[in-house]
């Protein structure tokens, strides 16, 4: 007896969920990776500005460079 070999296609409607799921957790990553970001940022920042100007002398920045800092980061 003879057995054909016949290939299996997905489920109607299979291919858009998984591309709708895909790009949802894409989408979800993104934005838990830019909440992510921004908390550490303004973490650093505040870390920053609690130092003493001799303390950021010691790691080579001064108190503007830490106001440019949160400027930049949007912060002030």
């Amino acid at each position: 007896m003879a057995m054909i070999d016949t290939p299996r296609t997905a489920p109607f409607g299979a291919i858009t969920t998984f591309q709708a799921t895909t790009f949802l957790m894409n989408a979800v990553e993104a934005a838990k990776s830019a909440v992510s970001k921004r908390i550490e940022i303004y973490r650093t920042a505040d870390q920053l500005a609690r130092l003493s100007p001799a303390m950021l002398d010691d790691i080579g920045i001064t108190p503007a460079d830490v106001d440019s800092y949160r400027l930049r980061a949007g912060l002030l």
